[in-house]
Parts: structure tokens; sequence; C-alpha cells
């Protein structure tokens, strides 16, 4: 398949993903697990199913390890942003309402007291893997590869941040979303450098797994300290 048409591919793929999972969380509002079975139908399935029509796009690659001295340093660096983030929340905990955040989760997501800990366990394994499958592995990798690098890094950072607008929006006060939008496409483009040295996506992985224990240790205490178990 020709260059042109592969591009078109990957931004059809993540336009169609993106528009689905936003009316999903903003609209729907299923319960998680309804949420996280078409999350894997648009970020993993159609992505898979695409690549067997073009075989330009090669998912294969980014599941090899190349350099363990990066992925030891992707562990540092995770542990790092588990600590920034675990403060950042301390030092604005009081422009954040966890009651507001709990019954948001309680109403849309179905998420409770009683299933918390299953829910964060699957996001913080599972959720950043399919996320970094598609955002990383399937756009940013393989959107590198056709275009200029830095669109492809704008690209992949701007649509991870775009897919959160939806499920965090009615969450925090305007400036602490716009900040979480910030965070989120900065972080975005931290993912794809360490995937872009590393040609893989558990670099990104392992740093998104702990940015996700540390907003599930906000949970955390959200459901089990705060508010009392």
């Amino acid at each position: 398949m020709n260059k042109r048409k592969t591009i078109a591919g990957i931004f059809l793929i993540a336009f169609l993903s993106i528009t689905v999972m936003s009316i999903i969380d903003g609209i729907v509002n299923p319960g998680y697990m309804y949420k996280s079975a078409i999350k894997i139908i648009m970020f993993l399935l159609i992505p898979l199913i695409y690549t067997a029509y073009d075989n330009t796009i090669n998912l294969k690659d980014i599941f090899k390890v190349k350099s363990k001295k990066k992925l030891f340093a992707s562990i540092f660096l995770g542990i790092l942003v588990y600590i920034i983030i675990l403060s950042a929340y301390l030092m604005l905990k009081e422009f954040i309402d966890l009651n507001i955040i709990k019954n948001i989760l309680a109403e849309n997501l179905k998420v409770n007291k009683d299933n918390f800990i299953f829910v964060a366990l699957y996001i913080s394994f599972i959720n950043s893997l399919l996320e970094e499958f598609f955002f990383r592995g399937f756009i940013f990798l393989n959107l590198k590869k056709l275009i200029i690098s830095k669109y492809a890094y704008i690209i992949s950072a701007l649509a991870f941040s775009i897919y959160h607008v939806a499920i965090m929006s009615s969450w925090f006060s305007p400036l602490i979303f716009l900040l979480a939008m910030v965070g989120l496409f900065v972080g975005g483009i931290i993912f794809n450098y360490l995937n872009e040295s590393s040609s893989n996506i558990y670099s990104s992985w392992l740093v998104h797994m702990m940015a996700n224990f540390a907003i599930n240790t906000i949970g955390f205490i959200m459901f089990y300290a705060e508010i009392g178990y």
C-alpha cells in the first residue's frame, strides 16, 4: 500500500476510535466493564485487523526488547513520575473535591469501594498497555516512519490528551482540568521519546503504569482513607 493511504488509514482509525470512546465516556456511560470491552475493540482489534489489510504497518517490532538498560531507566523514571504526581496532589488537594470525583465514578462508570481494587489493577496493568499499544505503538511509531518526526510526536500526544477530555472534563475545576490536559500532552511527548529511543512500547508502558499507580493511590485515599472504609 502506498504511503498516503497508510497515513490516511492511521488517521481514520485514530479519529474513529477517539470519537467512539468520547461518546462512550461523555454520553453513554455504560459502566467500566462495558466501556473496557468497547475500548479493546477500538484500540486493539481494529488496528490489528487493519494491519492484515495494510502490510506497511508492523506491530510485531513494538514488542521487541532491544536494551534492558533502557527498561531499567524507564522503571526509575516511572518511580519519579509516581512521586511527582502524588506531590502535585498534596499541593493541589485543596482545589480538588474527591467527593465529586467519587460520585462521578459511581454514577458514570459504576466504580465504587467494592470494585475499586479490581478496576485499579486493570487500569494500571491492562488499560495502560492498551493505550500504549494504540497511541504510541500503532499511531506514533508507525507515523514517524511516514511523516516528519515532530509531526508524529504532536499528533500522537494531541490524540492522547484529546481522548482524556471526555473522561476528565467533569472531574476538576477549569484551571485544574487545563493543567491536567497540558500534563497529558507533555506526558504523551515524553512517552513518544521513550519509545522512539527504545523502538518498543515497554519503556512508555512502565512509566504510564506508574503514573496510573499514583492516580490509583489517590483513588485509594478517596475511597478508603478520607471518605472512610
